[in-house]
């Protein structure tokens, strides 16, 4: 998964989830923060940050923001990276699958359907930046959303499909990952529960650079 435009710059200040201010080749830009998370232990004063600029010259935002160092570690912080990063990704994983982005099963739309040798697969795909000390971890705000896409991923193993639930760690060279239960107790059950019913967890870190993000090696799993 690549970028285009890519402009190093100074995180100045977040305003609101969509709106950061950053200073770029000495000018004060208003950029758009493609990551509506918290994100506070990423964005902070002074800290070196990676943009992507916009095709679009007439548009009120003309950056992206992309990806920021945090101390020596550089973290993508794209929400929609993980999902691009998989779809390149997965056909290693299912060499003979078919694959389908956006599935709407019931009254949820998975990220990707596979199908292989006969297999029907569902599989969810979280981004995760989130990190203490080599430690990474999801989700880094409450979020029913997640409980709810984990909650339904069980129900489909009852209906002949086998499930998955893809973290892409959006960094790299980290010790384990682990649900925010601090964060989001109900969450982190709901998972241990999939986990104990059949849903297979798995999570990958990845090799990042200002330019791309690229979906590397399995992470060892704590719940």
């Amino acid at each position: 998964m690549n970028y285009k435009r890519i402009s190093k710059g100074k995180f100045l200040s977040r305003p609101n989830r969509f709106i950061a201010y950053a200073e770029v080749d000495g000018r004060i830009e208003k950029c758009h923060v493609k990551n509506t998370g918290r994100c506070r232990e990423l964005l902070t004063e002074g800290c070196t940050v990676y943009l992507e600029r916009a095709e679009n010259p007439a548009r009120k935002t003309l950056f992206d923001l992309v990806a920021v160092e945090k101390g020596k570690r550089l973290i993508n912080m794209d929400s929609y990276a993980p999902n691009l990063a998989a779809a390149e990704f997965l056909p290693k994983l299912f060499p003979d699958g078919k694959l389908r982005a956006e599935y709407k099963y019931g009254n949820s739309r998975f990220d990707f359907y596979i199908e292989e040798d006969g297999r029907k697969i569902l599989l969810e795909v979280k981004g995760v930046t989130l990190e203490n000390d080599g430690i990474v971890m999801f989700p880094d705000a409450p979020t029913e959303r997640g409980a709810k896409h984990v909650a339904e991923l069980i129900k489909c193993l009852d209906e002949g499909y086998e499930a998955y639930l893809l973290f892409v760690i959006q960094m790299n060279e980290v010790k384990y990952f682990t649900p925010n239960r601090v964060t989001d107790p109900k969450f982190s059950d709901t998972l241990k529960s999939a986990s104990e019913q059949g849903v297979k967890i798995l999570a990958y870190d990845c090799i990042v650079t200002p330019e791309s993000m690229v979906i590397n090696k399995p992470v060892e799993i704590k719940l």
